[in-house]
């Protein structure tokens, strides 16, 4: 195999994907653990170690994910390693941003924006290479519509709940929802680790698929099978949901923390209405192959359940600037992205 430029580069494209993914875990790791910390069910070292492992075993139940990222929404053959290259840096770069400001955006919508303008920017023709059926079907419209699921179901669910301990002790409540919320906090980071940890294995076997298409390479079958249709190995599989576990080992606390009490106060059975909530919800779309947000579902799912409270519970002003991370995240990652393939593209004209 030829040691040059193209395998460095693909060399590259692997390490950003699994830092892509390290980040991923620590600027989401509020998804699986916020209401875990928040309300005290657990202490934050307990609970990141808590998710971390459910965070690993979520990442290897499935791949519909990954297939969409990588084959579903851009037009796999067409697509250069600079613009896989090009869709990491993007991702990574917001990734950051938003875990610094302490506003928990989308790691999903961040990979995805960045890959459809690197995509959309990478050639003359480069919208003829992007499916935007797809894109409207599985990333526009739950973009929309998890959220809104998510603030209804989770309403819905805290309503009932509600009814049912109407004439409990407190401290009764407490107790049995601190226990329950154990086992729906375990399934918010399985759904979490499933969603999300498929990202990184879409770009990666994307990668890996463009490189084995050039001439004279021929991967070892462990590693891909070189010539074959888009697939995600089994490495690729166990090295994503090992980032992800050990991202959230790391905390991300600054999101967490807004997540779990400057937006809501929160007690454990609206822990465990949200995790409810949002685990379904985000399992149901991992299942048909739907890039979601968890970031959305869990944000959007604790809002419905402090709603049942009073509106005021909820602090809107943290929730407008957390709206305004989600409809900038795509478009100016988008761009980002699109201006740094314009300047792949014109340093390599400018180099011939």
């Amino acid at each position: 195999m030829d040691f040059g430029p193209e395998l460095l580069m693909l060399v590259a494209i692997i390490g950003l994907a699994l830092i892509f993914d390290y980040i991923n875990g620590f600027h989401d790791a509020a998804n699986a653990i916020a209401t875990l910390v928040a309300t005290k069910v657990m202490t934050p070292r307990v609970a990141v170690m808590f998710g971390a492992i459910f965070n690993f075993a979520g990442a290897l139940m499935s791949t519909e994910v990954a297939a969409t990222i990588g084959k579903g929404i851009v037009d796999a053959p067409s697509i250069t390693m600079p613009i896989v290259l090009c869709a990491l840096i993007g991702g990574i770069t917001w990734n950051l941003l938003t875990w610094w400001w302490g506003l928990p955006s989308s790691s999903s919508h961040a990979l995805i924006g960045s890959l459809l303008g690197a995509t959309f920017f990478g050639s003359r023709h480069g919208y003829e290479h992007i499916s935007w059926e797809t894109v409207l079907q599985k990333i526009v419209l739950p973009m929309f519509t998890s959220p809104l699921a998510g603030f209804v179901l989770g309403l819905l669910i805290m309503a009932g709940l509600t009814w049912l301990v109407f004439r409990v002790h407190l401290h009764r409540i407490n107790w049995t929802f601190g226990k329950l919320q154990v086992v729906s906090a375990m399934f918010m980071a399985l759904s979490h680790g499933n969603n999300d940890a498929q990202k990184s294995m879409g770009i990666i076997a994307l990668a890996l698929l463009t490189y084995s298409k050039m001439p004279g390479v021929h991967f070892p079958d462990w590693f891909f099978e070189s010539g074959s249709d888009f697939h995600v190995p089994l490495w690729v599989i166990v090295s994503c949901a090992s980032m992800i576990a050990l991202g959230t080992l790391s905390g991300g606390w600054k999101i967490i923390h807004t997540l779990g009490n400057k937006m809501l106060k929160l007690q454990p059975i609206h822990g465990f209405a949200a995790e409810t909530t949002a685990s379904s919800i985000i399992l149901a779309a991992s299942h048909f192959g739907v890039p979601l947000s968890t970031t959305h579902v869990i944000t959007s799912s604790i809002m419905g359940v402090g709603a049942t409270k009073r509106l005021s519970a909820v602090k809107w002003g943290i929730v407008g600037n957390i709206l305004w991370a989600w409809i900038l995240t795509i478009p100016l990652t988008f761009l980002f992205s699109g201006a740094l393939m314009i300047g792949i593209n014109w340093l390599q004209t400018f180099g011939r």
